[in-house]
């Protein structure tokens, strides 16, 4: 019965790779995959905004309330399989909902959108009913049903004859799809397969594929192959999933992905005292996300590099705020521009950077607690455990006889209830102590030259370019990348069942020359993006 889902390891090259061969490699038989009951998730804040976006084209005002997204495991991702709406999400999602309707139908080019026909009377349900036939299956990522269709159409003809218009009519109908669960959740059940194996549906996979991939909703080409059916086989699973990677809306996808899993929209309530940090600004949060994904976009999907240079390339892209905080020439008057930081910076790679420097700080300094915790954590996947109750975590201040972080954390670790979490985090964060609480360089702190050697588990760094290096090195950082894309490609942490399969998906990174494009296609024709449990 597996047999039949066994998938062939597809290396073709997308539209951008066109004359390049991918280099052979081999790697054990998939393993034997007993898949995990379906879950529903809820489109994340920035998901409702692509699939509005999608659905009426760019610029709808977007209510900043509504129901919060919650990490678990680290991700949105997954969290949006585990929360719900509250009593007031459901007021904010109606209250969006109008908003939005509204915006769509005063504007001619988006009413437009929703279809041709011209209605000849206030209640025209023949009208409402083929501007529903298009909205509907775009919004809820499947086709409504006849008793569905024909609620939305008499809403639409019902508030119609009480406002006095067609147009303010059909506003309920808009608000009535957009207020859905069908359209604020993402509902998986899947069906069993003629081989007898439980799958996701044709829908279902072209919604788990399009959100996997572009942060969003299923475009019209997606749609109709779910809708043949063709959808379910591997060779044109293969093709749209080529398709969609070699899609601009590929790079959204992609920024998801990294913001989530580097905790970038933390930087949207970045802090910082400008007593203390002179060249932090109201801009800089945004600044320095924008940096880390523009670098995102053009080592994985531009040049389909080893995702490690993440961590160790000096190329990056900056603007004006950037280069005066990394005191280096702005590349570009207005705007990010491409350029390459000197080697005599003593910067390079994410560790470099802005987006981790300043968040992984305090307002008012640095922290070389948070800094460590973040690379074992997220970078290498590896559990801290929490520190006791009421127990005093704070490293001593600055003194006379204190005057570098390195001596107070060295006096920190002396306590025996402190050292045993502190020491696998403070060793690491010490190297990052050249670059103060919003990343701008430093040689001395408090008048004391910084020694910034450090050590991340039996290798030793002379700094923080050295660091890079290490962590890129670290036989942690490739499966640890594989693991957090397995969980926000499926939602939800992988089963004990499932460990040889995300091992198995480690491996293929690895042979494929850590390249993340490459994983990103193995997850989506991948077992368990395909095949689904008993509903629970």
């Amino acid at each position: 019965m597996r047999a039949s889902l066994v998938l062939p390891l597809f290396l073709l090259a997308s539209a951008c790779d066109e004359g390049v061969e991918e280099p052979p490699f081999e790697r054990g038989a998939e393993p034997a995959y007993s898949p995990e009951a379906p879950v529903a998730r809820r489109l994340t804040y920035d998901q409702y905004q692509n699939t509005v976006a999608d659905l009426f084209g760019e610029g709808i005002l977007i209510p900043g309330s509504l129901e919060p997204d919650t990490r678990v495991s680290g991700l949105y991702a997954v969290g949006a399989s585990v929360t719900s709406i509250s009593a007031l999400g459901v007021e904010r999602y109606e209250s969006a909902a109008f908003d939005v309707a509204e915006q769509v139908l005063a504007d001619p080019t988006r009413r437009a959108r929703l279809g041709s026909c011209s209605p000849g009377t206030v209640r025209d349900d023949a009208c409402a009913a083929e501007l529903i036939a298009n909205l509907g299956p775009a919004a809820w990522r499947r086709p409504l049903t006849d008793e569905e269709s024909a609620r939305l159409v008499t809403i639409a003809g019902d508030a119609a004859e009480a406002l006095g218009g067609f147009d303010a009519g059909f506003t309920y109908a808009v608000a009535a799809l957009l207020q859905s669960p069908h359209f604020l959740f993402r509902p998986e059940v899947g069906e069993l397969g003629e081989d007898g194996v439980r799958r996701y549906t044709a829908w279902e996979l072209a919604t788990r594929l399009s959100f996997f991939l572009w942060d969003g909703p299923p475009d019209e080409e997606l749609r109709a192959v779910a809708a043949s059916g063709a959808l379910l086989t591997d060779a044109e699973l293969a093709t749209q999933v080529d398709r969609l990677l070699a899609d601009a809306r590929a790079r959204r996808g992609l920024r998801a992905f990294v913001s989530d899993m580097l905790q970038l929209a933390d930087l949207d309530s970045l802090t910082k005292d400008p007593t203390i940090f002179v060249y932090t600004s109201a801009g800089l949060g945004a600044s320095a996300r924008e940096q880390t994904l523009l670098d995102a976009e053009s080592l994985v999907l531009d040049e389909d590099a080893d995702l490690r240079k993440l961590l160790t390339s000096t190329d990056t892209h900056l603007d004006r705020t950037l280069a005066a905080l990394y005191d280096v020439p702005a590349p570009a008057r207005e705007g990010f521009g491409a350029t390459r930081l000197p080697s005599s910076g003593g910067r390079r790679g994410f560790l470099g950077q802005a987006s981790f420097l300043a968040l992984q700080a305090h307002a008012t300094s640095t922290s070389v607690t948070l800094r460590g915790k973040f690379i074992r954590e997220v970078l290498l996947c590896q559990n801290l455990p929490s520190p006791p109750a009421g127990l005093n975590t704070a490293i001593p201040e600055a003194s006379e006889d204190l005057r570098t972080m390195r001596e107070r954390v060295a006096q920190h670790l002396e306590d025996p209830s402190c050292a045993s979490c502190h020491q696998v985090m403070d060793p690491i964060g010490l190297g990052l102590e050249n670059f103060d609480g919003v990343g701008r360089w430093r040689e001395e702190e408090n008048g004391v030259v910084i020694d910034p050697s450090g050590q991340l588990d039996q290798e030793t760094f002379a700094d923080a370019w050295e660091l890079g290096g290490t962590l890129a090195a670290h036989e942690d950082f490739g499966p640890c990348v594989n693991r957090t894309l397995f969980r926000y490609a499926t939602g939800r942490t992988e089963a004990d069942a499932e460990q040889p399969l995300v091992d198995w998906h480690a491996d293929g990174l690895q042979e494929s020359g850590y390249r993340l494009r490459f994983l990103m296609r193995d997850v989506a024709l991948g077992p368990a993006f395909r095949v689904v449990g008993e509903v629970q």
